[in-house]
């Protein structure tokens, strides 16, 4: 894989957080590290993501919807010349219960691509306990090739 610039990682990051919608955009996420490594995100913690009254509790469905979208993020990092991708499965193993009101950190890595596909895998835990998963992770996209690499495109705001 061809090393990342900082320019680069710093446009992906602003483009990504500019583009978030909906959910994603209610998670206020923040980029923390982007390399040829993978990427690592912190989502503040927000009661409106419980499920219990002490609100406490993180909803599954939160951390999956973070990991697809962290996943993404580093298929955007690691792969050139893609107009376009989709999660084509998603697979999330829950190692304990969510219980905290601390941020949830996530890191993800693509670590196999084709023309066609890329698989990714990552982890989820709070801020503070690296030591112990909340989650982990895995998934693959179906990538577009085309004319017009998704990168540049949304560089000179040409897409929707």
């Amino acid at each position: 894989m061809a090393e990342i610039t900082k320019q680069k990682m710093e446009q992906i990051a602003q483009i990504w957080n500019a583009r978030g919608d909906g959910l994603i955009t209610h998670m206020a996420l923040d980029i923390e590290d982007v390399s040829n490594e993978g990427v690592q995100v912190r989502m503040p913690f927000n009661p409106d993501f419980c499920v219990d009254s002490d609100q406490t509790l993180l909803h599954g469905g939160i951390l999956t919807a973070l990991l697809d979208s962290v996943f993404g993020l580093a298929n955007f990092v690691s792969i050139e010349g893609v107009s376009a991708m989709v999660t084509l499965d998603l697979r999330v193993d829950y190692l304990r219960a969510a219980r905290s009101r601390s941020d949830v950190i996530v890191r993800a890595h693509c670590f196999r691509k084709t023309r066609h596909i890329a698989f990714n895998a990552g982890s989820i835990w709070f801020d503070g306990h690296e030591d112990a998963e909340i989650a982990r992770g895995t998934a693959s996209f179906a990538l577009t090739r085309g004319d017009a690499d998704l990168f540049e495109v949304m560089t000179e705001g040409k897409a929707s």
